[in-house]
């Protein structure tokens, strides 16, 4: 059994979790609580969340992410002076969160402990304290202002932090259910800062479902992904495009793969975007691809603040799990009393008129979330992975599959080497907007074939995105991001 999170405060949770007979389900339920608690500069209540389960030999989607609320307005904002949905300090940007819904779900359907006991360490973290993780404490300053908001302006590393708003949140979850958090204190609160952009209608409506998962068969194995309105089908489509090549292939045909897989991404990803029909269009993408020279088309942005994290049990139930408030802090709005930050997923709209993927109420914004799942031909489960990383979430799994697929290497290995993303000089959700860059980390290989075959690279410092893994045969071994700095991956 194992975890594999951004820190190892969460690590220790969910192990402990499945020491104590909990499922893989409980333990990363358990896990993404503390991160919620411990990391809101990535994560949190106020967020959505996808995930991948495997056991008996199926895979199940969840998504959970939340819909525009019933007062969202796009003609409004376009009257305002708004080209895209403002991602911070402005509620347009709230969708209802959905985290804790898709959280009830999961447990629901394949946990094995008591709720409380599930969230017992995100509470006592939450009541009692914690140590601020580096990235916490050089975040803080950026959130010093917002009202409402529990962290310290200044804090050094290993401060004890408290979030008595969060506590009080989670106990209500445990004690009461859904009933407790979305028509408690957390959703008075949401529907006091909304500006009538919710009502208490739109919190009644939960917002977790469980779908049809994506699947192509490449390498040998099947590769899974949520359908849309996650972007995971990215992943699979590059993928699908980079098999059809004759080994080995070299970092330029990943990265024209990345670029054919997803150059049209804001047409067409949207919700009720058909990701089967999406994953069609194999062959012509492929041979759009010249081996010896970079395309002309725009690539995306990268950044953006994200967790992932993984959890496989004895009975090899793999969850593959990813929680956001999409950028750092989301909105830097806060939720009132309860100090939690909402996201602000809902930059994902288009403030285009009529365009498929408009913000209008009920719908679901296009998302970066893309969490992935390997099983071998006959049904078992071989890897959970995925990465945090906004636009770049999909490149940086394609590298990990390629890495562990095609060239055998272990997690480890595959996670700390440096990785490519396709960049633009706008923010972390600018996608696919031009001219396009090629960052490289500090000490990637081959950057003078690459600029020989046309691509502008640039190299960057090591941070492309919190990569975790964990990979199931005789033995199960998984590996945390050392970019994360505080990252753990453990086994019991």
């Amino acid at each position: 059994t194992w975890v594999s999170t951004v820190d190892h405060l969460a690590t220790g949770a969910g192990l402990d979790l499945l020491r104590r007979g909990g499922s893989a389900a409980d333990a990363a339920v358990g896990a993404n609580a503390v991160l919620a608690v411990t990391s809101p500069h990535l994560c949190g209540m106020g967020g959505d969340a996808w995930a991948l389960v495997h056991v008996d030999g199926e895979v199940h989607a969840l998504d959970a992410s939340g819909r525009a609320g019933s007062g969202a307005d796009a003609e409004r904002l376009r009257q305002d002076g708004f080209t895209r949905v403002p991602p911070k300090d402005h509620i347009a940007a709230v969708t209802v969160p959905a985290a804790v819904d898709g959280w009830l779900a999961l447990h629901e359907r394949f946990g094995r402990l008591p709720l409380d006991e599930v969230l017992a360490a995100a509470i006592g973290y939450a009541r009692d304290g914690f140590p601020a993780a580096p990235l916490l404490a050089w975040t803080a300053s950026l959130v010093a202002g917002v009202p409402g908001n529990e962290i310290p302006g200044s804090v050094d590393i290993g401060d004890l932090v408290r979030r008595p708003g969060s506590a009080r949140a989670l106990q209500a979850l445990a004690a009461q259910g859904r009933d407790g958090f979305y028509g408690g204190e957390f959703g008075d609160q949401l529907l006091a800062v909304g500006e009538g952009q919710f009502s208490a209608d739109d919190l009644a409506d939960d917002q977790a479902r469980w779908v049809t998962p994506l699947s192509v068969d490449v390498w040998g194995h099947r590769v899974w992904s949520p359908p849309p309105t996650s972007q995971g089908y990215l992943t699979l489509l590059a993928a699908a495009i980079v098999d059809g090549f004759a080994a080995p292939v070299d970092t330029h045909v990943l990265v024209e793969a990345a670029v054919q897989a997803g150059h049209d991404r804001p047409l067409v990803l949207h919700d009720g975007a058909d990701g089967a029909a999406l994953l069609a269009d194999v062959d012509r993408r492929r041979a759009a691809i010249d081996p010896e020279r970079a395309s002309g088309l725009a690539g995306p942005a990268a950044d953006g603040d994200t967790t992932y994290l993984c959890a496989v049990d004895g009975d090899r139930m793999g969850v593959s799990l990813i929680n956001s408030n999409a950028s750092g802090y989301g909105a830097h709005i806060v939720a009132g009393t309860t100090g939690i930050f909402l996201h602000d997923r809902g930059l994902g709209f288009s403030l285009d008129a009529g365009h498929p993927a408009e913000l209008a109420p009920g719908r679901r914004p296009p998302h970066t979330l893309a969490p992935a799942l390997v099983t071998r031909p006959d049904g078992s489960l071989r890897t959970v992975l995925g990465t945090m990383g906004g636009d770049a979430q999909p490149q940086i799994v394609l590298q990990l599959l390629h890495g562990l697929l095609v060239e055998g290497l272990d997690p480890g290995t595959v996670i700390d080497r440096p990785r490519w993303q396709l960049a633009s000089g706008d923010d972390g959700f600018a996608t696919w907007e031009g001219p396009r860059v090629l960052a490289v980390e500090e000490g990637f290989d081959g950057v003078d074939a690459l600029t020989a075959k046309g691509h502008d690279v640039r190299v960057r410092p090591r941070g492309f995105g919190h990569a975790h893994a964990i990979e199931v045969g005789d033995v199960v071994a998984g590996a945390a991001d050392p970019r994360a700095i505080t990252g753990s991956a453990s086994g019991i």
